[in-house]
Order: C-alpha cells, then structure tokens, then sequence
C-alpha cells in the first residue's frame, strides 16, 4: 500500500500467443532515488496461476525510478509454455537468422515513478515481442 511519500507497483503478464496469463515467470524489482543514482534490488517474486505477482516488495520512500526485470526465456522454455505454444501455429518455431530458442530471454521495463502514485504495468508477451503500458 503506498502512502504520501511512496510509490507502489504491480504487474502481470499476458502470454498473448496463446490468450492466457503467464504463470511461473520470475520478476525482479529495483528502484533508485534519482537519475544518477545506483539501483537497489529489492527483491522479487514470480507470477502466479493469473499471471500476477501479488507479493512484489514495497518501495523505499524517495523512489524517482523504477526497473522491472522478467526473465521471460525459462517460460517459454519450460514444457506447459512448449504444449501451449504448440497449439500455435501461427508463429514460426526459428525466427530470420535460423537461431533457435526465446528470441527475446529478459524484458527489463523502468520507468519513472511519483510518491502517493500507484503503477501497475502489465507486460503483454509472445515469443517474438512484447508491449507494456500503465495501467489501472
């Protein structure tokens, strides 16, 4: 819960590929208090049946930035991604230079952040892009 002089965040993760949430995807958090200033890794969590990471840690007061790390290749790695993504056919299995696996293994969002404000960024993820926004 934020208050006065903190900001707080949630995200969650959409696996648009196959129209369901992304369960078991691990999800860094880290904040700093400044632009130049060096990041602190607050902790983590990974997301659940929905999708969601209800546990993420809160923000130290004098938050300006915050940095979400998801390290998306294990899911898609992992065999329920490979069964779900199976079913799709659309997506080709190697992608322009033959290279096989994730094509994008991490996504790291930051963002700016106000005190009192609450962030939730939604992270809409296949295995060959992603999108994020802010929402409510």
């Amino acid at each position: 819960m934020s208050t006065d002089t903190t900001a707080s965040v949630s995200t969650h993760i959409l696996d648009t590929s196959v129209g369901r949430p992304a369960a078991g995807v691990a999800v860094r958090l880290a904040a700093r208090a400044g632009r130049e200033a060096r990041w602190q890794t607050l902790g983590g969590s990974t997301t659940d049946a929905d999708g969601r990471c209800k546990d993420l840690p809160a923000l130290p007061e004098g938050t300006t930035h915050v940095r979400l790390d998801f390290a998306v290749e294990e899911y898609f790695e992992s065999d329920s991604a490979n069964r779900q993504a199976d079913a799709q056919q659309d997506a080709p299995a190697n992608r322009d230079s033959g290279a096989t696996g994730v094509f994008f293994p991490e996504v790291t969002i930051t963002f700016a952040v106000e005190p009192g404000e609450h962030y939730h960024v939604p992270l809409l993820l296949n295995p060959f892009g992603y999108s994020v926004y802010r929402g409510s």
